[in-house]
């Protein structure tokens, strides 16, 4: 379906303007010339852009905005002013509105980038909408979550080999989803309704994880009270999921082979031999093939392992995803806690798409669910992760006692930042004398200090 924008104000060269540069980005626009006609056409469908004015001439704009209350539908809106409190519009920002800009333009380079940004915006809710949707229908397990190149090529491959019984071997960074991808394949299987059993090699010792693996006999061991079956019998008809394969000690790597090779199994203290029925997926963080080089892992069980195999790309390498999986995250976490934490601030989701996330997804949202423990309700913005994004990023050589970041974004961010904190100490605290010092209208300057949650350490002092 054919995305949509809705401009909603009264100066025809405005609507042309702005008319051009939406379908510019292959949107249809729609024009309303008083929030009557704009009422009337939100109700009848959902624009994916909202160019709100903020004074028409039967209303406000900001009003409007709040009225159609954009947060809970979801909607993306963007407030045009000439007029701009500066109040009004943080608490605007805070009730869901996405941004704002200033009448006259600045520049038309600035305005197609907003625009940009709140497509871009527009988009990651409807595909964290459409994941939502998605996951709801796969027993209550996540899934993974992207559109970018990589994930496509991902996801393409585990439905090729999701319905064989084939052996897999997941490759890729923690914090990756490589038990997601395990769990996709397994409900893509005709195994899907028998057991899912996951192992983590790495957090048991050699001896737990091989009576855990194979169960024992009442007696095979000291503190052996009864027989218990292992995770090759629980798995049964199902799929057994190894993580971090790469920890398993030479003599279960030796003792893994053989099951792998005769798919049957002995208890520990038994000799009965047991048939091994089940899928066998295993994980690994660290490059078997390195691991063979060195003599910490089996050849020969690697080549077992790695009939098929899948790898789950690292964050740095998909950050088209990021937008998408924040959105995701922070429906997700709102649901769970009764939060109304969001949305997130075109700062905000720069700040989280050009951090570093050595953690890759599942450090993303840590990060998510942090803010949403923190500030439960209302706009999220790049100060309101900058602790836990912002010390993560690359840092570049340090210029005058100034550690300047190698990001463009986050160097631009902190100079400002710099900037207005100089600015502010010349001008012993009031507003309007550093709006005389720095060439910028008051209007301006509290635009700017309000971004940085700085208006609080001045006054405002005698007028402009």
């Amino acid at each position: 379906m054919k995305r949509r924008a809705l401009i909603v104000d009264d100066d025809v060269n405005t609507c042309d303007l702005l008319q051009e540069l939406v379908q510019a980005q292959g949107l249809e626009a729609e024009v309303a010339g008083n929030v009557q006609r704009a009422r009337e056409l939100t109700a009848r469908c959902r624009y994916n852009l909202l160019l709100v004015d903020q004074r028409l001439p039967d209303g406000n704009g900001l009003d409007f905005v709040r009225e159609l209350n954009v947060s809970q539908t979801r909607q993306v809106a963007v407030l045009m002013t000439g007029f701009v409190d500066v109040r009004d519009a943080v608490s605007a920002i805070r009730e869901g509105l996405f941004d704002y800009l200033e009448k006259p333009f600045e520049s038309l380079d600035a305005l197609e980038a907003v625009i940009r940004r709140a497509l871009a915006y527009d988009t990651a809710l409807c595909e964290a909408d459409a994941y939502r949707e998605m996951v709801a229908t796969v027993s209550g397990h996540d899934n993974l979550v992207g559109q970018s190149p990589p994930m496509q090529q991902l996801m393409k491959q585990i439905a090729q080999v999701a319905p064989l019984d084939t052996t897999v071997l997941i490759e890729g960074e923690s914090g990756t989803g490589k038990e997601l991808v395990a769990r996709l394949l397994h409900g893509g299987s005709p195994r899907k309704r028998s057991p899912f059993i996951a192992v983590n090699c790495g957090a048991l010792t050699e001896e737990l994880l091989e009576s855990a693996l194979f169960g024992y006999e009442r007696g095979a061991f000291t503190g052996a009270e009864r027989t218990t079956p292992g995770f090759f019998e629980a798995a049964s008809g199902g799929t057994l999921f190894l993580d971090e394969i790469a920890d398993m000690s030479p003599r279960l790597q030796a003792a893994l082979l053989r099951v792998v090779e005769e798919r049957c199994f002995k208890r520990l203290g038994s000799q009965a031999v047991q048939a091994g029925d089940f899928r066998l997926v295993c994980a690994t963080n660290q490059p078997l093939e390195g691991l063979v080089e060195k003599q910490r892992f089996r050849e020969d069980l690697l080549w077992r392992l790695s009939v098929v195999t899948l790898r789950t790309p690292p964050l740095r390498e998909r950050r088209s995803d990021i937008a998408t999986l924040a959105s995701y995250f922070l429906d997700q976490l709102n649901q769970r806690y009764g939060r109304q934490a969001g949305p997130l601030t075109p700062d905000a989701l720069e700040a989280l798409e050009s951090a570093q996330w050595r953690g890759n997804v599942r450090e993303l949202r840590h990060v998510i669910e942090r803010v949403v423990a923190l500030q439960p309700l209302g706009a999220i913005t790049a100060s309101d992760l900058f602790d836990t994004v912002g010390r993560r990023r690359s840092r570049g050589p340090n210029w005058g006692g100034w550690q300047l970041p190698l990001d463009y974004t986050e160097a631009k961010e902190q100079f400002e930042r710099l900037w207005l904190e100089r600015l502010l100490e010349a001008a012993q605290g009031n507003v309007s004398a550093a709006a005389r010092m720095s060439g910028l209208a008051r209007q301006n300057l509290y635009t700017r200090l309000h971004r940085y949650r700085k208006i609080g350490a001045g006054n405002e002092g005698g007028g402009a």
